[in-house]
């Protein structure tokens, strides 16, 4: 069993590709946090995150807090929390037309987009994913404000780049069906990335990525995961792994910070707290679907973990949200 996609399955991501360009050295093009850009690609999305595909040329990012990052053809850039960034090319600040493009990602016009001062071409496209927090907390939350990754490394690599250019190039002559098929594979190339960003993990990483490459702890987040109702105990999970109980709970705890059966609450909280906002069952039907026998164990531990009772979590999360500042 593989528990990185027993969480990706349950996650619901949605993806799509929402700008092309071909820009001429030296260029700066600056963008917006992911609430701003949210607001009109993907109004109801509770969390987007944004990549950039360089296809030819190079570029460099800068993310404030962090190291500046050269990018070079095929590598791919994300996001995951949607921070604001900069790419740039070229000597010079030549800030490109923020307006023009704006509009031009708001139609969703594919074809490439050319500006800049006239010297070495950098082609690139950009692409966002959308999914709810709650689900895709334990990857999230495992990734840093920045990663790159470079696709030209393998075949199931190229074979993705090839169909995403000859799909964008579909898209912007207008031929049918063609945005509903970038959509899927933005959705396969960001897991991908996410793949080999996971194998690039030095040995020593903790996280909940690392621990899902970790064959001990991989199986058993994908046993919590694919069975989150069944009544379990540290004894019945290190049966099912094959190691002892101190030794899972050591390992555990050494990857993820808290033994099994703490991660399994959040985890089972998560799920109820997503069923609250998402569905509209019952709060005794949700507290079963995520293995509690009482209703009233579910309350007080969802209100310790939410800081609020589930009726009243369900009611705030109805009410209308702020527009993004």
């Amino acid at each position: 069993m593989d528990a990185f996609s027993e969480v990706l399955t349950g996650v619901r991501l949605q993806g799509a590709l929402f700008f092309s360009a071909a820009f001429s050295a030296p260029w700066q093009l600056s963008t917006p946090h992911c609430r701003v850009l949210a607001a009109r690609l993907a109004p109801n999305a509770p969390h987007m995150l944004m990549y950039h595909f360089v296809v030819d040329g190079s570029a460099r990012v800068h993310l404030d807090g962090c190291a500046d990052v050269d990018l070079a053809p095929g590598d791919i850039v994300v996001f995951p929390h949607g921070d604001p960034h900069h790419l740039s090319a070229g000597p010079g600040t030549n800030s490109l037309d923020g307006a023009a493009i704006f509009r031009k990602v708001l139609t969703r016009d594919l074809s490439p987009m050319h500006m800049g001062g006239g010297g070495a071409v950098t082609e690139f496209i950009c692409g966002y994913m959308t999914c709810d927090p709650l689900l895709c907390g334990p990857i999230l939350e495992s990734l840093p404000p920045m990663l790159k990754v470079n696709v030209r490394t393998d075949r199931s690599g190229q074979w993705l780049e090839q169909s995403i250019r000859h799909l964008v190039e579909e898209a912007a002559s207008g031929s049918a069906g063609s945005e509903a098929m970038l959509a899927k594979l933005s959705e396969a190339l960001f897991v991908d990335t996410l793949r080999r960003y996971v194998t690039g993990l030095p040995e020593q990483t903790t996280g909940w990525l690392a621990g899902a490459r970790d064959h001990v702890i991989g199986r058993s987040l994908a046993l919590l995961h694919s069975r989150v109702s069944h009544p379990w105990t540290i004894a019945d999970l290190a049966e099912e792994v094959g190691v002892s109980r101190s030794a899972l709970v050591e390992r555990f705890t050494r990857y993820l910070s808290d033994p099994p059966m703490t991660y399994l609450t959040g985890w089972r909280l998560r799920l109820a707290a997503q069923a609250l906002t998402a569905t509209p069952k019952g709060v005794a039907d949700i507290a079963a679907d995520v293995g509690y026998e009482s209703e009233a164990a579910f309350n007080r531990a969802f209100k310790r973990q939410f800081g609020t009772p589930p009726a009243r979590y369900r009611r705030q999360s109805r009410l209308p949200a702020h527009p993004p500042v």
